[in-house]
Order: C-alpha cells, then structure tokens, then sequence
C-alpha cells in the first residue's frame, strides 16, 4: 500500500491558521456570551470627563488625559474615550473586574501623534507597573505585545501589520493560563505562551507618548 504525502507551503500554512483562527473565534464569542461578556460605549456618559467607573494614570512620567466626547463617526454613536494628554504609557482600566482567563477587544483610531499613534488594551492589570498589554502603532505598522513588570515595559513579540491613521481598527486579545492570543481587524497576528504575569487582573485601555487616540465598543468576559 503506498503512502500518499502531501505538502503545504508557508502561504498555506498561515492561511489554514487564519480560517481556524476565526472558527475559534466564533466558538469563544458564543462561549463567552454564555458565560458573561461586558460592553461599554460610553454613548450615556458624560462627555468632557471620565467616566465612571474608570481609573485613569500612567506608567512612568507623564499627565494623561482621558475624556468621553463626542463623534461624528463613532462605531456606536455619539460617544467615545479619548486619550489627548501625554506621558510615557497613559492606561485607563476599569474598576472592580478580576479576569484571569477570558479577552478583551475595543474599536480604536489613532488621530495624532509624532512621536506615537499607538492604541492597545491590557489585561491582569495588578497596578501601573505590572501588566500585560497589546497595542497596534500607526507610525510603525505594527501589532506587538508586552508585559510591564516593576514598571518596565518588555517586549514579548513584534508583527508588521497595517494600521492606517484616522480610521478605525480592531483589536482584540484573548488569553487563557500561559496561551496569548492578539488580532487585529479579524485577523490572528501573535499566538503565543508567556507565564511572567498570571493571576487575576482587571482589564482596560493603553496609548503611548504623544498619541491621540479614541476608543469605543470597549468588551470584556470570561472564559
């Protein structure tokens, strides 16, 4: 009896890994509203402020500055968060959310920045100096994710990726005990194992420099 082999290249490889990607996807978000998910889009908070049930401050030097305001173009109108101050990685995470395992994803736009258009979340937030987060950089086209202990920043992977300015993006992190899991727009960028940050943590928003970003459609939940 003869062995039929079959090969596949690189291309097909990524392609087959994006197709089951999505189907995991699916399955988790269904999974995820069995369990509990959270939205939040700010459309009933008062605009020029923070809104409740935030944190906001920074990691390092800096005055960040994080306000609801309105937009014409908000995915769900007429709210959005938005970062205009400046500091080395201004976070704004939520009050009272203990996630160890779980993900969370939030519609975003890099506006300004000259030195960064970042946008990303965190996740096991303990406090300003011991985090994971995931960002996704306008100025640099790509995705990368960090773990922040003892208030440095560390980096953990880098993908090139395209991330237009002044247009809305996605991005969305699922995690699970040591396994990572970053996408931007629908597609799978880092897939990875880490163990430097376990444990329950809350979750929330993160910018770098001098980036004006907003952010709307904020999601979180449990696996």
């Amino acid at each position: 009896m003869e062995t039929m082999r079959i090969s596949i290249n690189d291309s097909e490889i990524r392609r087959i890994k994006q197709i089951l990607y999505k189907g995991v996807l699916t399955m988790t978000m269904i999974t995820a509203s069995a369990a509990y998910a959270k939205t939040i889009t700010f459309d009933t908070n008062k605009p020029g402020v923070l809104p409740p049930d935030w944190i906001e401050g920074v990691t390092g030097d800096g005055k960040p500055r994080w306000t609801v305001e309105e937009a014409s173009d908000a995915p769900s109108k007429p709210n959005v968060l938005k970062q205009s101050g400046e500091g080395a990685f201004p976070w704004c995470v939520r009050k009272g959310v203990s996630l160890t395992d779980g993900f969370v994803e939030v519609k975003f736009k890099p506006i300004s920045g000259r030195e960064d258009q970042a946008g990303g979340v965190v996740w096991r937030w303990k406090d300003g100096n011991k985090y994971y987060v995931a960002r996704a950089n306008a100025l640099e086209n790509n995705v990368s994710l960090y773990y922040t202990e003892n208030g440095k920043r560390n980096t953990l992977k880098y993908v090139d990726a395209p991330v237009a300015p002044n247009v809305w993006h996605k991005l969305r992190v699922d995690f699970k005990g040591k396994k990572i899991s970053v996408a931007l727009d629908e597609k799978l960028y880092i897939e990875m194992d880490d163990t430097h940050i376990d444990g329950a943590g809350t979750v929330g928003l993160w910018t770098k420099a001098d980036s004006v970003t907003v952010f709307d459609n904020f999601v979180y939940g449990a696996k």
